[in-house]
């Protein structure tokens, strides 16, 4: 489990260490509801006297008592555990958001110092749907396609190349670079099934060498 105070990063597998300490709890929670439910059904606010003011004879006070006492500890502990799993979470998503936002800074600095002598595309855009993902990830017609992840001008042979990588990525993002304006371009784009035909919602057409 995270160390109190460590001060360092949590790690995904502290969190799964936390996740896992949840379900204990939850198991424990519903072990001690079952064994209320065995006692005649009492459940945490069912009186243990009978109309006369006597203990009930007909239920393991102890047990019921212990049981009660049990659920309303481990509801606590429930509750400060879901409130540090929340913490982690968020703590690792704005992990990968600041990654994410370091990545595209490299990127765009590595586009801007190749602006000299653009690579060759050997693809092009000429219809995009609106509302598609390739809509989406800002994908536009005209945009010249120098790299389509794995495939780039070395590689390409036909459109089938560019069709195998999208049906391997569903729901997967894919770096996407292509010329526009005579400026290289990256985009994120994630093929997935939409309201339309296809995985991208655009339309590719090779470029003549």
């Amino acid at each position: 489990m995270a160390q109190e105070g460590s001060g360092g990063p949590i790690t995904v597998s502290e969190v799964q260490q936390l996740v896992r300490r949840k379900d204990e709890i939850e198991a424990q929670i519903k072990a001690c509801y079952e064994l209320l439910e065995g006692q005649k059904g009492v459940g945490m606010n069912e009186p243990l006297v009978d109309a006369e003011g006597f203990p009930r004879d007909d239920i393991d006070l102890y047990q019921v008592r212990t049981a009660r006492h049990n659920i309303i500890c481990l509801q606590n502990d429930h509750k400060a555990l879901m409130k540090q799993v929340e913490e982690a979470l968020h703590q690792l998503h704005a992990r990968d958001k600041e990654k994410h936002a370091r990545d595209e800074a490299e990127a765009l600095a590595e586009a801007m110092s190749q602006n000299q002598g653009l690579p060759r595309a050997f693809a092009k855009v000429n219809a995009v749907t609106p509302g598609s993902p390739a809509s989406v990830s800002g994908l536009q017609v005209d945009d010249e396609i120098v790299e389509f992840g794995s495939v780039n001008i070395n590689n390409f042979q036909s459109l089938q190349n560019i069709a195998t990588v999208v049906q391997h990525s569903e729901g997967i993002p894919l770096s996407v670079t292509v010329l526009r304006g005579g400026k290289k371009v990256h985009v994120g784009l994630t093929p997935k099934r939409w309201s339309g035909k296809g995985l991208l919602g655009c339309n590719i057409i090779p470029l003549q060498r």
